[in-house]
């Protein structure tokens, strides 16, 4: 009798994306393949092609390498989003033999490349391919766009196996208890607010999953409903909800904001204006969480670390820190192989 082929099963795990290098020939790079995405600047094809080749990449290019420079400056000569990626890889692959469930990183925008990665997945023969987004929360220009990039190479295999994608994860318990643990290891009660900081979106990308009326008009801000479930300013405010909870924490102390607008038709609050309002309202100390991101990153290591303590010590507060992400926490690890269901 012929020995049965094991069952094989890969699983890809995909983040945003990061620049090759803080060049400015390597940031204009991966800003061009990420802003003209149609589901992250959502208007039509030709004043998209027109804004981003023609304003937005040429002027903010040099602008961002500088910053990018920063950030890898401050984690040791390299992408830190890429540091964490292939450290959870790292330690997810270990305690699983490779010829049974192998994992496998991708970005994306940028390197390594989703289709690389899936056209070396595609040489395994897998029976099962489980595709992991690791946004916490759905939004068009995330989950949906990865999603919609994944159909767009498959479609293409001539033999297609079982496909699983792993959607939202901001309401798993696995999730919410690997942020309680970074955050248990500050003295919660040394502080005079905490900031829940999630990136934003414009405000037009959180209307277009209803279809009657406005996010503004479902509540988003206090309640999970069968309604407003994909929409990401609700899932961001619950999982606030969540956290503050699991921490005990005094919900008159408590600020959700969104961080990195473009302009001011984008998810208010916005951080930067919270930041400085506690500081002159007398805050002296603030934990600032960064729940939408797994791995510490630009918006987390710049943006909040550097760029708000500079806001808040200019407005009279003393002391801004930062719970870091999960990046490759052990636990972590643990809960995203429950997250995932291995």
């Amino acid at each position: 009798m012929a020995k049965k082929p094991p069952h094989t099963t890969g699983v890809l795990l995909i983040n945003l994306g990061t620049p090759d290098s803080p060049k400015v020939s390597d940031v204009r790079r991966y800003l061009t393949q990420f802003l003209n995405d149609p589901r992250v600047i959502d208007i039509p094809w030709l004043p998209r092609f027109l804004l981003v080749n023609g304003i937005i990449v040429p002027f903010r290019a040099p602008k961002s390498a500088k910053v990018y420079r920063e950030l890898w400056e401050r984690s040791n000569g390299e992408s830190p989003l890429l540091t964490h990626g292939y450290e959870l890889l790292r330690k997810m692959q270990a305690g699983y033999p490779e010829d049974k469930i192998r994992f496998h990183f991708a970005m994306r925008y940028g390197n390594p490349s989703m289709p690389d990665v899936l056209a070396e997945m595609y040489k395994q023969r897998y029976d099962k391919i489980i595709v992991v987004p690791l946004y916490p929360h759905y939004a068009s220009a995330t989950t949906g766009s990865t999603v919609e990039e994944l159909f767009r190479i498959m479609k293409k295999w001539y033999v297609i196996p079982e496909v699983e994608i792993i959607g939202q994860f901001y309401h798993h318990d696995a999730y919410i208890q690997s942020f309680v643990k970074n955050a248990q290891k500050f003295d919660l009660n040394s502080y005079d607010h905490f900031l829940f900081s999630y990136h934003g979106l414009p405000e037009r990308q959180v209307d277009k999953v209803y279809d009657e009326g406005l996010c503004r008009d479902k509540d988003c801000e206090n309640r999970i409903t069968d309604e407003n479930k994909l929409c990401y300013k609700a899932t961001c405010f619950d999982t606030t909800r969540r956290l503050v909870e699991a921490l005990s924490l005094p919900e008159d102390k408590v600020t959700t904001a969104f961080q990195s607008r473009l302009d001011k038709k984008w998810i208010r609050p916005f951080s930067d204006s919270v930041v400085e309002e506690l500081a002159k309202n007398g805050a002296k100390r603030i934990l600032v969480f960064s729940p939408a991101f797994v791995a510490d990153c630009l918006e987390t290591i710049i943006e909040i670390e550097d760029e708000y303590l500079e806001i808040f010590e200019e407005h009279g507060g003393k002391e801004l820190h930062m719970v870091p992400s999960l990046n490759a926490e052990d636990y972590w690890v643990e809960g995203l192989k429950g997250i995932i269901g291995l």
